[in-house]
């Protein structure tokens, strides 16, 4: 950062308030540095530190999960204040990148990136030692950029200044032999870089403290060239926050970078800038009408210079959030040692702009330039599995007669077993309701086969609406399954779904209750076997196996309104196991279960009968359902 009288209003800062700092749990591997070091002469603090860091995992290669889901970007901000003039003090640095290759793997590191002002006076011998502390990740090949702060290069000049210290330390010619470098200006202090996670590439833009009118050319053209991908700016100077730092507003410069490059290239949805404290942030609408996260981060005014604070950006895709926390590895790797007043004050010091979550929906928020195509239908051939015994699904080319979404199903109507086992069903109306008890929906899971669904209008009291049954005689309701099966079915829940009305509703049962069965213990008036909605509502699976003289239940979640869900339920023969969306759930019990009850009768879809009466009937969607008499893996799922 500047010093302080650089603040664009020209005021004074005040130091930043205390803020609690969050301490992690698990202990910091090799961050340990001795306390004595900090007080070093420069010549001995130059020599490489002796750590406890574990040496043969650091050889390990590097190698980031490019699929997962999760992923974490490293930001680190000013560390001007450790090498000032004589006074050159590597050990919080080499602490933080030591940070980086001991949770690498657990963490999902993908990059690193310094906002500039590494050094004081931008001199050879300042940079000289942290150069040194960066060949920890050269030799790992872990991907990294830096870029020029004010206090690094001749002040008031833009990025045609020519050759500095600077870029003789941190130049093109030393990140051209990391695997995530894109390509840099002719000057070499604009630079891109590219790397992998969750399964699509990201772009890392590092533009220098003043970009030039080519410089900002430059990085158009980048982004133009990379028209899929999601880009994070990194730059010295761009938005700043008073004392209380509520909120960060543009400084002059970075209002000339927004209008000239950021908001109109909606691939940039985060920027990341130091030179100024607090920390804080915003939010701004680019010219696409979408958002963009900028974000402040130096702590150079806190004790010990920051102490090379690195700040972590956990992407989680499948939470569509981005959880931030600021740690101290230095200070943190000698938690367990005596440590200084001030140490012990910084170690807790967190805060609102220092630990945070930012939802973002990544699909909708890149869908203007990366948009996801819809996964198209797929053919009932494809969905027949070895071991299918039935597969009914509702989308037009497999449905007879009229289809419009929101109308009536016909009463007459047929649902063809397309499994070919002639397990086809069949629409039963309860006596009062309407022809609209049953419509055909477009609506469908997003993985599912077919595209589209029947809306069961059903609930009590009174009783109302319809459902549909396999025929007297048909091969699935004599059905024992004593080797296994998988039942799969897409289901979603209306906003208004009410457990007072609409509770124990059935997906899919089968007539016949367990007493009948001669299952003697329990509730005998259960049916064998139901897949049903709680007062949750949460998905149940409760059913009689062969082998055990009651039902056993598998119990899920509860599960969210108006989203589309995939439910299955797997019996290896041995053991039977619910799961959401392709997830276990968590109360599976134990117990050995093989088989299914049956009594020859027929099976239910949207009904459900208690004491062998109809007792409940579906509100909700169903899209495909499948019967598969073997257990399927999870990747042999039909949202798979």
């Amino acid at each position: 950062m500047c010093s302080p009288l650089h603040r664009p209003d020209g005021a004074l800062p005040a130091a930043a308030a205390s803020r609690r700092h969050f301490l992690r749990a698990t202990g910091i591997v090799g961050a340990a540095t001795a306390a004595g070091l900090a007080a070093a002469p420069a010549a001995a603090a130059r020599t490489p530190l002796t750590t406890g860091h574990d040496e043969s995992r650091s050889a390990a290669p590097w190698q980031p999960d490019p699929d997962s889901p999760r992923f974490t970007l490293v930001v680190m901000p000013d560390t001007q204040y450790l090498f000032d003039g004589d006074s050159i003090h590597p050990a919080p640095v080499e602490a933080s990148l030591r940070y980086i290759l001991d949770h690498g793997r657990d963490e999902n590191i993908v990059f690193l990136s310094h906002l500039g002002d590494l050094t004081e006076n931008g001199r050879a011998e300042e940079f000289g030692p942290l150069s040194d502390t960066f060949t920890l990740l050269d030799k790992r090949r872990v991907g990294y950029s830096v870029v020029a702060g004010n206090h690094d290069i001749p002040s008031s000049t833009d990025d045609q200044r020519g050759r500095t210290p600077y870029l003789d330390a941190f130049g093109p010619q030393r990140m051209r032999r990391l695997p995530t470098f894109g390509g840099a200006t002719p000057d070499g202090y604009n630079s891109y870089h590219l790397f992998r996670a969750a399964g699509r590439e990201w772009l890392v833009l590092a533009l220098d403290w003043r970009p030039s009118a080519a410089g900002l050319a430059w990085a158009k053209k980048v982004i133009a060239d990379h028209p899929g991908t999601p880009v994070v700016l990194t730059t010295h100077e761009l938005v700043y926050a008073d004392e209380s730092g509520d909120e960060a507003e543009f400084s002059d410069h970075g209002k000339h970078l927004w209008d000239e490059l950021i908001a109109g290239n909606d691939q940039i949805f985060l920027t990341l800038n130091g030179h100024f404290w607090p920390a804080a942030r915003t939010v701004r609408r680019n010219d696409a009408g979408h958002d963009v996260h900028l974000h402040i981060t130096n702590y150079q005014n806190r004790y010990y210079g920051g102490s090379a604070m690195i700040r972590l950006y956990r992407f989680d895709l499948s939470r569509n959030t981005i959880d931030v926390e600021t740690i101290s590895p230095w200070i943190l790797g000698r938690a367990g040692e005596h440590l200084n007043e001030l140490e012990r004050q910084e170690i807790e010091l967190t805060g609102p702009q220092d630990r945070f979550s930012v939802p973002l929906d990544f699909e909708s928020r890149f869908a203007g330039f990366a948009p996801v195509p819809a996964r198209g239908p797929r053919p009932a051939a494809r969905m027949l599995v070895p071991g299918t015994v039935a597969y009914w699904r509702f989308d037009s080319p497999y449905q007879d007669g009229p289809r419009q979404d929101g109308s009536p199903a016909d009463e007459a109507l047929r649902i063809r077993d397309l499994s070919g086992h002639r397990n086809d069903l069949t629409r039963v109306p309860v006596p009062g309701s309407g022809p609209d008890a049953l419509r055909w929906s477009d609506s469908h899971h997003p993985d599912q086969p077919g595209h589209g669904s029947l809306f069961f209008d059903g609930g009590k009291p009174p009783l109302r609406g319809a459902y549909l049954r396999t025929a007297d005689g048909a091969p699935l309701n004599s059905h024992t399954f004593r080797a296994g099966y998988t039942i799969e079915v897409f289901c979603k829940v209306p906003a208004d779904w009410a457990a007072g009305h609409n509770a124990w509703s059935s997906l899919l049962s089968r007539r016949g209750t367990a007493g009948a069965a001669g299952k003697t213990e329990g509730d005998p008036n259960e049916p064998v076997a139901t897949l049903s909605l709680s007062d949750g509502p949460g998905a149940q699976w409760a059913a009689a196996p062969l082998n055990q003289p009651s039902l056993v239940t598998n119990w899920g979640h509860e599960l969210e309104r108006e989203k589309w869900w995939h439910l299955a339920v797997v019996n290896d023969g041995k053991h039977t196991t619910m799961y959401v969306d392709g997830c276990p759930v968590a109360r599976n019990p134990a117990t050995r279960t093989t088989g299914l009850a049956t009594l020859g009768l027929p099976w239910l879809l949207g009904g459900y009968e208690y004491g062998g009466t109809l007792d409940q009937l579906l509100y909700g969607w169903v899209g495909d359902v499948r019967v598969v008499e073997r257990a399927l893996s999870v990747r042999e799922f039909m949202n798979a």
